[in-house]
């Protein structure tokens, strides 16, 4: 029995890292974050302010800046709830069922992913600008969709519809449908089912899908700066007035607008390390049951 216990000692102090190594592997990290997050994060909110909090919130009040606002919280108020429909019907169609294409469907998920978001942009111009494929229908009809809302709208949703969908399909997987068998032996509809069983099930990844989402649409500037054409007040987003007031040499205006963006993100990364705590100790204790 000693000999076994002197063996398991000495084979953990093997395996076990050096102290220093430790050591240097958190210098690393630490500075790192340092270096590619805390000081561009801080360089921001100095340059924001640098002119005082007055300028601050001129900058703010500015009508194109304000426009900017708003039209990024429309964009990810339409994007955020259509992907999340989107993103529970794929992830329960991919989890839940085998038919024909469904390797192909999982495919078309990560299509986002693979995709650069420029590109996204101009397959959108391609189909439904002035000389696209739809174009001249389009025009017929009085729908403008790119150098609009409509198209800003388009390109968000393509580069963040994969979120929800990601994070719901390998949950739903591990979970397995027994409880939505029962339900359904039980009597219960469908509707009833999804409502009561399946969605209180895989709520806190829904939401940190949907956290994801919804950063990630506040933040496009590549599909959007294509399809939006940059018309001040009218069709550019938060990062695109960054540009354009960076442009203008006006780092009062720029920083201020990355500034608000930056708090943005900071909320929902509190809010993922928060759905993230919260999460794994409900998949743990779903694994010791």
């Amino acid at each position: 029995m000693a000999e076994t216990a002197l063996k398991i000692t000495r084979d953990r102090d093997a395996t076990a890292e050096a102290p220093w190594l430790r050591r240097a592997l958190i210098g690393v990290a630490l500075a790192t974050l340092t270096l590619f997050l805390i000081l561009p994060l801080a360089t921001v909110l100095i340059e924001a302010f640098a002119k005082g909090t007055g300028a601050f919130l001129r900058a703010l009040a500015d009508p194109d800046t304000q426009s900017s606002i708003r039209l990024t919280l429309i964009v990810a108020a339409i994007c955020v709830p259509l992907n999340t429909i989107c993103g529970i019907a794929a992830a329960w169609a991919t989890a839940r069922f085998d038919f024909i294409g469904k390797s192909a469907l999982v495919t078309l998920i990560d299509l986002p992913f693979s995709v650069s978001p420029v590109i996204a942009g101009l397959c959108y111009v391609l189909l439904f600008g002035a000389r696209g494929l739809f174009g001249p229908m389009l025009a017929a009809h009085n729908v403008e969709v790119i150098f609009s809302t409509t198209g800003i709208v388009l390109a968000t949703l393509f580069v963040s519809f994969p979120f929800v969908a990601r994070e719901l399909t390998p949950l739903m997987q591990q979970q397995g449908g027994e409880d939505e068998e029962a339900a359904l032996t039980l009597g219960a509809s469908p509707l009833r089912m999804f409502f009561t069983i399946t969605l209180p099930n895989v709520k806190w990844g829904l939401l940190y899908g949907v956290l994801l989402c919804n950063a990630r649409a506040m933040g496009e500037f590549g599909a959007v700066a294509v399809v939006s054409g940059h018309v001040r007040g009218l069709t550019n987003t938060m990062p695109l007035q960054v540009e354009a007031l960076y442009n203008d040499y006006d780092m009062t205006g720029a920083f201020a607008v990355a500034s608000l963006l930056a708090f943005l993100a900071l909320i929902t990364l509190i809010a993922k390390t928060i759905l993230e705590w919260r999460f794994a100790g409900e998949l743990a204790s779903r694994r010791r049951t």
